[in-house]
């Protein structure tokens, strides 16, 4: 099946402390939580363990604490198909951490450490220059130092090597960084802040979509949640539904979502059936508890598609 191509993702891990709430607490109030979990989690780490299990060949450059987190999480992403040779564990430091909070609705609030994530920069980018060089796409988000995000998106830019930006979490970024973008996949509220355009319609989502064109960047994936996403390419954009599923935490429904379509896109599906594969591993993960303990195998994916005929 590997004569796809190569996929390098740039990123974050973290811990994921999860514990489930009937609603999110007040300021000065406690309350008694249920299912208390530790995953694995930070974006990059989903978007590479999604992209891994659903078939892609993937290098990870990343950096963990060295301490016994980061031992198991590096153990744990090798038995997901990624080649971990570029994770780092930094000395002195531990690995990233998030807090997270899960209401009855499935919403989520989250605190994060960066930890070991401030260490990835520009200078040990630079040292993965040729793995980025030799890469088919490079997919990256925005829990890493953002210089150092810009840095190797120069990289790839310079070797022909495609670059994809999931930018969460939101923030604004420069027009140099934009310009370097081959496809950007921002949820609504990543669009307004990038566009100033409040995504509540189609109709907002293509006028933000065509901003994020004018600044230089092809392919546009604007992810609407339940709604599906906005898919943009040139200028000419539609609503691609996704699948209807019982949620039980959308934690890392967007990872998913990234990494499936890195992959279905280097397997050279066109842009409509790579959507239509990404949304059917973000379907299955909605369904599952935890960040990469949700995210499916290929086996999966494809029977859950034969599923809808």
């Amino acid at each position: 099946m590997n004569n796809a191509g190569n996929l390098v993702v740039l990123g974050s891990i973290n811990a994921d402390h999860i514990l489930n709430l009937d609603a999110f607490p007040r300021p000065g109030e406690t309350v008694t939580g249920s299912q208390y979990q530790v995953a694995f989690g930070g974006k990059g780490a989903n978007q590479a363990v999604a992209a891994g299990r659903s078939g892609a060949k993937i290098a990870f450059i990343a950096c963990t604490g060295d301490d016994d987190t980061g031992k198991q999480i590096r153990k744990q992403l090798e038995s997901d198909n990624i080649d971990v040779a570029s994770v780092n564990a930094v000395s002195g430091e531990s690995t990233g951490v998030a807090l997270i909070f899960v209401n009855a609705e499935g919403e989520n609030v989250i605190g994060i450490h960066a930890g070991a994530n401030a260490a990835l920069t520009v200078e040990r980018v630079t040292m993965q220059q040729q793995r980025i060089a030799q890469a088919d796409a490079l997919l990256m988000q925005l829990e890493s130092p953002l210089d150092s995000v810009l840095a190797a998106a120069k990289f790839a830019q310079q070797n022909g090597t495609q670059v994809v930006l999931n930018p969460a979490p939101a923030r604004e970024l420069a027009d140099e960084l934009l310009a370097l973008v081959d496809i950007i996949t921002p949820n609504e509220t990543e669009a307004e802040k990038l566009t100033g355009v409040k995504v509540e319609n189609d109709d907002d989502a293509a006028k933000a979509a065509q901003i994020l064109h004018g600044k230089g960047i092809d392919t546009v994936i604007i992810t609407l949640g339940s709604r599906g996403v906005w898919a943009s390419q040139q200028g000419k954009g539609e609503r691609v539904p996704g699948f209807k599923v019982q949620a039980v935490d959308t934690i890392a429904a967007g990872d998913t979502f990234n990494g499936a379509l890195m992959t279905a896109l280097l397997e050279k599906k066109p842009l409509a059936d790579a959507l239509r594969f990404a949304h059917a591993a973000a379907a299955i993960a909605v369904t599952r508890k935890g960040a990469q303990p949700s995210v499916p195998w290929r086996k999966e994916i494809d029977d859950f598609l034969a599923q809808q005929g």
